[in-house]
């Protein structure tokens, strides 16, 4: 038997069967397996990049220029604004402009972005624990 995992559980079992079972009208034609529904899978398919989530740290530490958390991050500066861009399109961002002349914006969490903070610490005290050595010195 699989150990339970420490959250509940992402809708069961996938609706897989073999491709011998007897199928009702009901079922899907398709043949093989379906994934399965699951929060962490959405969530991922919005911030389970490195450089989303590397954004999201840098914002969560007061930085909100675009220069700074591409310096902080090491993001290439193309990825970067196509991820802050799709950060923003999900609600986990918000642009505000700080200068009108020239025209200049800075990102700052949402509501919805600020709420990944106590996820991250997670993944850094992981992450510490299981990836970084004890002869690394590591700070996010």
């Amino acid at each position: 038997m699989a150990p339970r995992m420490p959250w509940p559980d992402c809708g069961g079992p996938s609706s897989c069967q073999p491709d011998d079972a007897p199928m009702s009208t009901k079922d899907n034609p398709t043949q093989g397996c379906s994934p399965r529904e699951c929060a962490i899978a959405d969530a991922l398919s919005v911030v389970g990049d490195r450089w989303a989530l590397l954004v999201v740290r840098e914002l969560e530490y007061g930085v909100h220029r675009f220069n700074e958390i591409q310096a902080n991050t090491g993001a290439p500066r193309d990825r970067l604004a196509i991820r802050l861009r799709e950060l923003e399109e999900a609600g986990v961002i918000t642009r505000r402009r700080y200068s009108e002349h020239p025209p200049r914006d800075e990102y700052v969490l949402t509501p919805a972005g600020s709420a990944m903070g106590p996820v991250l610490r997670e993944l850094e005290i992981w992450g510490e624990t299981h990836v970084v050595s004890r002869n690394e010195s590591a700070s996010c």
